[in-house]
């Protein structure tokens, strides 16, 4: 991955916090197969930069960095009451129409990091809404009220609406054949899927600041992304 521009992604800041759009690919924090992550960047930035949540590496979007350890507490409290409104959104498998579905099913993870619904697991809950319907794929609005391992991940496909993408799940690579009729692939040459990894994006975050006031940031859609929305739009 080439060198990133921490000051390009910041969507907002004040003296407490940063507000970053992660980009996809990037680890929040250290990773030995990566020359570079988000914790080390915001350290260059503000020296005790300390992430207040994560996102999984392929997952983009709202990322929430404190800038000193009063606003890392502040925001761990609210994290730790379910305070944080967090959405994200999600291109899925199927016309689904979701309507404040409310997915509450316990989460297991396993020392593999995969996670699986199972009683034995610890409460998980989820509300999902449809934002839009494509010929076979449906845009949803993804509302997480707990923070368990690729939770939006495993309650979709709980519902028989696997994230396109998520072969980890059950999600199939999207392909611009299956979309488009006069599809032409050039010779020699193998189809890659629209969209390289799993097709969810933070989309925003709100929360309090120190003060007392009210932040809520929105994180536009990556390119992979966007080419992908436009691409189910076009088709349908």
């Amino acid at each position: 991955m080439k060198k990133v521009d921490f000051e390009k992604l910041i969507l907002f800041e004040n003296a407490d916090y940063l507000v970053i759009n992660k980009p996809p690919y990037l680890s929040s924090l250290d990773d030995r197969h990566e020359a570079q992550n988000i914790l080390d960047l915001a350290k260059a930035h503000t020296t005790d930069s300390q992430l207040c949540h994560r996102l999984d590496k392929e997952t983009s979007g709202c990322l929430v960095i404190a800038k000193n350890p009063v606003a890392y507490r502040h925001l761990a409290m609210q994290f730790e009451n379910r305070k944080v409104n967090k959405v994200y959104h999600a291109v899925v498998e199927g016309i689904k129409e979701f309507s404040d579905e409310l997915v509450n099913r316990n989460l297991l993870a396993s020392a593999k990091g995969v996670a699986k619904v199972s009683k034995e697991g610890k409460p998980a809950q989820t509300i999902f809404n449809t934002l839009k319907t494509y010929y076979a794929h449906t845009l949803v609005e993804c509302k997480p009220i707990t923070g368990r391992l690729h939770q939006i991940r495993v309650h979709l496909a709980y519902l028989k609406a696997p994230i396109c993408g998520d072969t980890l799940y059950g999600g199939n690579p999207l392909f611009l054949s299956s979309l488009k009729r006069r599809f032409n692939l050039k010779k020699d040459t193998e189809e890659q899927p629209i969209m390289q990894r799993v097709s969810l994006h933070a989309y925003s975050i709100g929360f309090e600041g120190v003060a007392g006031e009210e932040i809520t940031v929105l994180a536009p859609y990556p390119k992979d992304f966007q080419v992908l929305v436009n691409q189910l739009e076009k088709t349908s």
